[in-house]
């Protein structure tokens, strides 16, 4: 008789489903990949056959020129994958496209989250909790000091900040996959519609969630500005990496701001010179991650990458059997 669940299996490079010789979200090319989401540490190209969401798959084809072997599942989609296992695209909240990945076979139920946070999001669809039996979970924020506001708390920061310089602009560190569009979209929930300037390298992510339905208002390239005079009392959205660059002289005495869930920790935002450190996160923060382990309430958790002792612990403590994964490739420094 097979032993439960032997037909999962966690390798350094991905998650293995044996039956249908399928992996998920591998860190190295494979015949056959399943991919909860656009993110370079969980989506590559050189797979034979990728199975991913319409817009994940859109993501995939832009960042790594992926098209061919392309096999779109929407939401709620049930694919067979070969060898009685079966697999259901979920919404998990972290971008656009970001999927749960549910797995059946003879019987049982896995979900592997991929990355995720329960925050509302006006640019992805919500996170949606469903029962099965072992719940593979990410931990990036897996520390009790991980909480992460409201995320209006930070967008009124940053249009405060704004309104106190008028004669400056200000940068805000985004990574260009999700977390700009998602501040500047509650940006304009927020009642900012002037317009945004982008960096150049956040512009064709942009237009592709536009596409997809996600409203970001007037975008315009401040490669394109007439003079610095016209980004004066602006916001401006650019990558992590241009804040101290170059090309960030090009802007009106900027006041440098970052979001990401890492701006918790004050050195880190000293380190890299940030004035407004913005927490805002597209991952679960440590009660969202362990409510959420009490909501789905699997047989067993398996802990995939970022903080896993703290959860591991935690699950330990209330009596919850777990596990931690040794995977590799797995990076957490652009939230």
């Amino acid at each position: 008789m097979t032993a439960p669940f032997s037909w999962i299996r966690p390798e350094p490079w991905g998650i293995h489903i044996v039956p249908a010789d399928i992996w998920v979200d591998p860190s190295r090319a494979v015949p056959r990949a399943l991919v909860t989401h656009g993110h370079a540490d969980h989506a590559r190209g050189g797979h034979g056959t990728t199975i991913a969401t319409p817009a994940t798959l859109a993501i995939m084809e832009l960042r790594y020129n992926t098209r061919e072997g392309a096999v779109a599942a929407a939401y709620g989609e049930s694919v067979a994958l070969g060898g009685g296992v079966s697999a259901t695209f979920i919404p998990a909240g972290h971008v656009l496209g970001s999927s749960q990945i549910l797995l059946e076979h003879a019987g049982e139920r896995v979900i592997i989250t991929g990355d995720y946070k329960r925050a509302p999001d006006p640019t992805c669809a919500p996170f949606a909790v469903t029962p099965c039996d072992i719940f593979i979970t990410e931990a990036t924020f897996g520390l009790p000091v991980f909480t992460h506001p409201p995320i209006g708390e930070e967008i009124g920061k940053l249009l405060t900040a704004r309104d106190e310089n008028p004669d400056a602009c200000i940068l805000v560190g985004a990574y260009a996959l999700g977390k700009a569009q998602r501040v500047i979209a509650e940006l304009r929930a927020a009642g900012h519609s002037d317009t945004i300037w982008l960096h150049g390298a956040m512009e064709a992510m942009c237009r592709l969630y536009e596409e997809h339905g996600v409203a970001l208002g007037d975008l315009r390239l401040v490669s394109d500005a007439p003079s610095k005079d016209a980004m004066r009392g602006a916001i401006v959205i650019a990558p992590p990496s241009a804040l101290n660059d170059r090309w960030s002289r090009r802007l009106p005495d900027p006041v440098t701001a970052m979001a990401s869930g890492w701006m918790r920790v004050r050195a880190r935002a000293r380190q890299r010179g940030v004035e407004l450190p913005l927490i805002i996160s597209d991952h679960a923060d440590w009660n969202e991650l362990t409510q959420t382990i009490a909501r789905v309430n699997p047989q067993e958790t398996w802990i995939t990458h970022g903080r896993e002792e703290a959860l591991l612990r935690w699950c330990e403590l209330s009596q919850r059997r777990a596990r931690a994964l040794a995977l590799v490739g797995y990076e957490d420094e652009d939230d």
